[in-house]
């Protein structure tokens, strides 16, 4: 919102304070120690100066999408936190994240041990060869919008609309909430 001040100053500029964005993971593992991995996942994150974790979806199981035949079932679950970071530290943080779970990049979409997306920060919109922002594919994926749903019903995706409205009209077909699973969140 523009002040109709033409005069007005933005304090935070002047301070040098950067404002806090929303920022959203979502998280996705099929190898290994599928819900220990993601429990180091949403530790780590937690642990990255900057980042505040406002909270964490349950954990929902997933069919792989767009992988090999036959790839195992993900456990995912989505992150909503706040940050004054840049979405290039998000980023490389993500990244960092998971090479410390030993992924692999060998063949697209193939089965991983940790996949740490960055979903969206604040109202950015980057399309850089190495980051896109948003997810250009979250609005079409249940294990996205079903837990971030779950613990933003009233999010938005900049330039796709609602989560609520993209969840509706998605084919939630192979994702399930594992009611039998958590992580911590504390």
């Amino acid at each position: 919102m523009t002040s109709p001040n033409p005069y007005a100053i933005d304090a935070d500029t002047l301070s040098g304070m950067k404002p806090l964005r929303k920022v959203v993971y979502s998280l996705g593992s099929n190898l290994g120690d599928r819900l220990g991995n993601l429990q180091g996942a949403v530790d780590a994150i937690r642990d990255t100066p900057d980042v505040i974790v406002v909270d964490v979806s349950s954990v929902y199981e997933s069919d792989s999408v767009g992988g090999p035949e036959g790839s195992p079932p993900y456990l995912n679950l989505v992150i909503v936190a706040e940050t004054t970071l840049e979405p290039r530290t998000l980023l490389e943080r993500a990244l960092a994240v998971e090479d410390a779970f030993g992924r692999v990049r060998t063949e697209r979409w193939g089965p991983r041990t940790l996949d740490v997306d960055l979903v969206v920060v604040g109202n950015t919109f980057k399309d850089e060869p190495d980051m896109k922002l948003p997810h250009p594919r979250a609005h079409e994926r249940g294990f996205v919008l079903a837990p971030w749903a779950e613990i933003d019903p009233r999010a938005e995706l900049p330039g796709q609309g609602s989560v609520a409205d993209l969840l509706s009209a998605v084919d939630l077909t192979g994702v399930s909430r594992r009611e039998d699973l958590a992580v911590d969140t504390d």
